[in-house]
């Protein structure tokens, strides 16, 4: 079982962004047996993020999440053709080498197909300059096939929606989503083998 960490680089907490990131832990989760984890980007204190200040309590817990993360699976809306500002602050904390050796699977969502060269050209280079070179095939999610549900505040838990409501993925996002998630499978059962001695 690995521990896969769910990132979220949104401002709201019921976003679509939101809401797919948890769907697609959720989904690992259940399918892989893995265990989920969430951290929401939004939820650290301002002042200590903008000055990258690591001898804070939160982000010192927030920094030793990305480090004890088999993988990690970010999630970011897109804002004038790049991921948000508040992702940006928060991998600018990170050391350089702080994803090395771990399967990312970045996912995007926005209004228009036109965002979605912000994937190639603007996140992944720089998951790539923080080591992060076993990069999964990222996924662009258009914001009108992601349709919001209302949520439970009961439901939580491991890779549990927490309360912010559920999404449901209409049309090409489904097939997109769910092949996102096997190869995301697939990686990890790839790495556990190579992980596990030969037997003389």
């Amino acid at each position: 079982m690995a521990l896969i960490l769910t990132l979220a680089g949104s401002p709201s907490p019921s976003s679509r962004t939101e809401r797919l990131l948890r769907e697609v832990g959720t989904r690992l989760g259940r399918e892989g047996g893995h265990e989920i984890r969430h951290l929401a980007v939004r939820d650290l204190p301002a002042a200590p993020l903008l000055a990258a200040d690591h001898t804070h309590p939160a982000l010192r817990e927030a920094l030793a999440a990305v480090a004890a993360a088999d993988a990690v699976v970010i999630g970011t809306p897109v804002y004038k053709a790049a991921y948000s500002g508040l992702l940006k602050t928060f991998l600018d904390v990170l050391t350089r080498t702080a994803l090395h050796g771990k399967e990312l699977l970045p996912l995007l969502t926005g209004g228009s197909r036109a965002h979605v060269l912000a994937l190639d050209y603007a996140l992944c280079p720089v998951l790539a300059a923080l080591g992060g070179h076993a990069q999964l095939r990222g996924r662009f999610v258009l914001d009108e096939h992601l349709v919001t549900e209302p949520g439970d505040a009961a439901d939580g838990g491991a890779g549990g929606l927490g309360g912010v409501g559920g999404v449901r993925l209409s049309g090409e996002a489904e097939a997109g989503v769910a092949a996102a998630v096997a190869e995301a499978l697939a990686a990890r059962e790839r790495h556990s083998a190579r992980a596990v001695p030969a037997v003389a």
